[in-house]
């Protein structure tokens, strides 16, 4: 049987932010007739968004993508999208040969367009979609949203690009210079999202402390929040994903601290806690900014949830730096870490820079920071045993005890407000709570990184920061 030709197969990989363009590649392929399918089999136009970012992801897409290639039949055409598309263009056909069709991530509202060049082409030839100079956001969305709903939760994407200079990054190559969404725009979008019943909006963007730069506001992220609390006040959480060191400006904390919507949550990647690093990184390099910042905001957000990520095995990281960025970790003693292994990639600066590190030393620096890191997130979880925490709930599962065997008694898995989607910890609740609904519980155990808990039958039925409840609970009174 033939693949239906209004129907597409579309494979989202990487990162939230590829989830939102991945939605609205979907929402423009709906605009003209035609209709997702779960299995590529059933459909004429195969895409892959993929993820060119560090090797492993730009492996995943190749090989997602030379699998559908492989399959194809009839008249189905496979197309890549996305980062590694847009990072590597025409050249991606040598990777995968039989691909149809390519296009990058500046132009992801010109799909259909391209779908149709594909019908109607008279020659096997791939087609190639890939300008370099086109701005992506704000300007020619064709109407469609830029959110991903994920139970829940729901990413709004506010900007598009980086002007940073980080020498390790190629997004400023893949996404182009940094382009801010209209306030107007995003605000709808959180209405929406509102009236759809959502809990829980996250902010997204390569860099979201430099919303508005390019639209001519100063602290523009605090504008933006400002604007969304007053006209979405239904949605009890926001959260502010991927801030950028030294530009979380005292208006930004002082936004963050008057709304009790936003969450006491702040994603900044530092990258290196050792200045030397941090300068052949292109990175904000004063230290002494960090320690500085990070003690105002938990002096003005007591229950301040930091959350950050580090580079380890960077060329000409020294036993020095290591050990710096490890005091460093001691020293600010940071609620979340993610660690990676530096990765090498072609075209940036840091590719040409001499002193590569060894793998088995990064593998090894990587351990060791981890296992530091594991330590202060216990003693993190450790603080809040007897206390009552709100958790938006996500789904059920079964229990285990010490030795594997499953439990008789369901367990509920949630998310704290320290807790972002995909990348944090988990509450894991007993008993069956409603999905998609925040419950106050009361925190019993943990492990290194989740907490384990029990409905907290005499709290209030949803705990806010900027209340104070019981004898015993989490005091929010100061946010």
């Amino acid at each position: 049987m033939a693949p239906r030709t209004d129907k597409y197969y579309l494979l989202s990989l990487g990162c939230s932010k590829n989830t939102v363009d991945s939605e609205s590649i979907a929402q423009v392929l709906h605009q003209n007739g035609m209709r997702g399918v779960e299995t590529p089999k059933n459909a004429e136009v195969l895409i892959v968004n993929t993820c060119g970012f560090i090797d492993s992801a730009k492996q995943e897409s190749i090989n997602a993508l030379r699998e559908l290639v492989d399959g194809k039949r009839g008249k189905q055409m496979v197309i890549a999208a996305g980062c590694l598309s847009q990072r590597y263009g025409s050249t991606l056909v040598q990777e995968v040969p039989g691909l149809d069709g390519v296009i990058g991530t500046r132009r992801w509202m010109d799909i259909f367009d391209l779908v149709t060049r594909l019908r109607d082409r008279k020659h096997p030839e791939p087609l190639y979609h890939l300008p370099t100079d086109a701005k992506t956001v704000g300007l020619d969305e064709r109407g469609v949203l830029r959110t991903s709903v994920q139970g829940a939760s729901a990413y709004i994407k506010i900007a598009d690009g980086c002007r940073r200079p980080c020498a390790f990054c190629a997004i400023p190559k893949i996404k182009g210079t940094a382009v801010s969404r209209p306030i107007e725009s995003i605000v709808r979008e959180a209405v929406h999202l509102q009236e759809q019943g959502v809990k829980e909006i996250l902010l997204i963007a390569q860099d979201s402390t430099d919303y508005g730069y390019d639209l001519g506001l100063k602290d523009g992220l605090a504008h933006l929040l400002d604007a969304i609390v007053a006209a979405a006040p239904g949605i009890p959480w926001i959260r502010i994903m991927y801030a950028y060191p030294g530009y979380v400006t005292p208006r930004l904390m002082e936004t963050m601290a008057k709304h009790k919507q936003i969450l006491p949550y702040l994603d900044m990647p530092l990258q290196h806690g050792h200045r030397d690093t941090l300068l052949r990184m292109k990175r904000p390099a004063k230290i002494e900014w960090v320690y500085e910042t990070v003690g105002k905001l938990r002096d003005m957000i007591p229950q301040l949830c930091v959350r950050t990520t580090f580079i380890v095995g960077y060329p000409g990281e020294t036993d020095a730096e290591f050990e710096g960025l490890m005091q460093f970790v001691r020293d600010l003693q940071f609620d979340r870490v993610g660690a990676f292994k530096y990765s090498y990639e072609i075209g940036t600066p840091s590719a040409t820079l001499a002193d590569q590190v060894a793998d088995e030393v990064k593998q090894e620096r990587y351990e060791r920071l981890m296992e530091l890191q594991q330590g202060i997130s216990l003693a993190k979880n450790q603080s809040f045993v007897g206390k009552t925490l709100d958790v938006l709930v996500e789904g059920h599962g079964v229990g285990e005890d010490e030795d594997g065997n499953e439990l008789d008694e369901a367990i509920s898995l949630g998310r704290s407000f320290r807790d972002a989607p995909e990348i944090d910890g988990y509450v894991l609740v007993e008993g069956e709570l409603p999905v998609g609904e925040i419950v106050p519980v009361r925190v019993t155990g943990t492990t290194a990184y989740d907490l384990i808990a029990t409905v907290d039958t005499a709290a209030p039925l949803v705990i806010q920061p900027g209340k104070v409840y019981g004898e015993g609970m989490i005091d929010l009174s100061t946010l």
